[in-house]
């Protein structure tokens, strides 16, 4: 009689091993990765997205090295040239990132001809501008008062400027001509009561009040390049959003910060919180 072969179990479950250690290195890498910090992880999302032409030449893996020395000194030099390069072009990336998803954020879109709102990039951080347009008020009439559509702003802003750490300078504008029920409240008071209104709302949402680093009420002083003095687009509010702080004892007063007449001092600059 001949002997019944054993049934042959195959190597199936090599094959599943091998994706579960597969999955499991993948999932080690992520892991790795999100635990970097955020110039990393532009850089390895940026190189996924086009890895043949990868923001993180002359590297080994993610950290940049200087590979055609010369001599120990030019090497240094060379090597620090460069280093500042990748990390004012991640910079840009990460600031571009901010802009895009700040945008998305409040449902806008960015090629709007009259936006409400408009982001620019910078070479030390974002300057964001909010209008107060007839279509889409920033504020109450004309006060300092927000509206349902300026607390949202106000609100995404502070958790972005919260989440990246930005320092914080706030400068309000008026268009020219602007009619006001009191005689004695100005244009100045109201640019500065604005940017002051602006950085309540920020502090109250989200931002460190040591973030804020200097407000400032402009009036009708400083209308956008092209515009009408009268044109409502020069009613806004400026937000500059820096990485780095700035030096505050070498600041100097730009002209025209002397908010209002009766007192000598500049009144509606206002540093640090009331």
């Amino acid at each position: 009689m001949a002997k019944k072969e054993q049934p042959h179990h195959g190597g199936a479950w090599k094959v599943a091993y091998a994706d579960f250690v597969t999955a499991m290195m993948a999932l080690f890498m992520v892991l790795w990765i999100s635990a970097q910090d955020q110039k990393i992880l532009i850089a390895t999302s940026k190189y996924f997205q086009n890895p043949f032409h990868s923001p993180m030449d002359a590297t080994s893996g993610v950290l940049p090295f200087n590979s055609d020395k010369k001599t120990q000194s030019d090497g240094k030099d060379e090597g620090s040239e460069k280093e500042q390069v990748k990390t004012k072009q991640v910079e840009l990336t990460f600031l571009n990132t901010v802009a895009a998803d700040f945008y998305r954020l409040l449902h806008l879109d960015k090629d709007l001809a009259d936006k409400p709102i408009d982001i620019q990039v910078t070479t030390d951080g974002l300057r964001i501008t909010l209008f107060d347009r007839a279509s889409k008020p920033l504020f109450v009439g004309n006060t300092a008062q927000f509206t349902e559509w300026g607390r949202f702003v106000m609100q995404g802003l502070s958790w972005t400027i919260d989440r990246h750490h930005f320092r914080v300078t706030i400068d309000g504008h008026t268009k020219a001509k602007l009619t006001l029920e009191r005689e004695d409240y100005s244009s100045w008071e109201l640019s500065a009561d604005r940017a002051n209104a602006a950085r309540r709302s920020l502090v109250h949402y989200a931002v460190d009040p040591a973030l804020i680093e200097r407000i400032t009420g402009y009036a009708d002083t400083r209308p956008i390049a092209g515009e009408r003095p009268e044109s409502e687009s020069n009613q806004r509010i400026t937000l500059s959003l820096s990485l780095s702080a700035h030096p505050r004892e070498n600041e100097k007063p730009a002209a025209g910060q002397i908010a209002r007449a009766d007192p000598p001092k500049p009144a509606h600059e206002l540093v640090s919180p009331r």
